[in-house]
């Protein structure tokens, strides 16, 4: 049985973490990832495909599939400790098939947590069970940035 899934979080705490999420504006507002599920190193985003994902063939852009997987991946480190403490070292996509189905869902799962570097896999399906890429990724884990820090570097960048 999978103890990710067996220790999902509450219904509260999955909207305290999409709210600490919705300050990823690219990934929440422009291309529309929500988290759906999230547990200890583990998560799950979807994102609803509409034109603007698609590429000029019609298919879901690379980037937007990229771009899931990245944001998941670090929900399910970040998430459910509820701390913006990690950064990506290094990350691959491996894109198998076009997505065929009116959503994407991403996987996030840890692999290897040691004290400051993990290793994470997302797997990215469509809603017909279509299995469009893999994504892995290193992260290296920085000391956590208090609230208030936070804040003063977005107000520095809105100014």
């Amino acid at each position: 049985m999978d103890m990710a899934k067996e220790t999902a979080c509450s219904p509260e705490l999955l909207e305290q973490v999409r709210e600490m999420y919705q300050e990823d504006r690219f990934g929440t507002e422009v291309t529309g990832c929500v988290i759906t599920e999230v547990g200890p190193q583990y998560a799950v985003a979807e994102m609803v495909i509409t034109p603007r994902h698609l590429n000029a063939r019609g298919h879901v852009m690379g980037g937007a599939i990229y771009t899931l997987a990245d944001f998941v991946c670090a929900v399910a480190e970040e998430g459910y400790r509820m701390t913006l403490d990690s950064v990506s070292l290094d990350c691959t996509i491996n894109y198998f098939k076009p997505a065929k189905g009116k959503k994407l869902i991403a996987t996030a799962t840890c692999v290897k947590s040691g004290r400051q570097i993990c290793h994470y896999e997302v797997a990215v399906t469509d809603d017909l069970g279509t299995n469009v890429a893999k994504y892995t990724c290193n992260m290296f884990r920085i000391q956590p940035v208090s609230k208030e820090l936070a804040a003063e570097r977005k107000h520095a960048v809105a100014e």
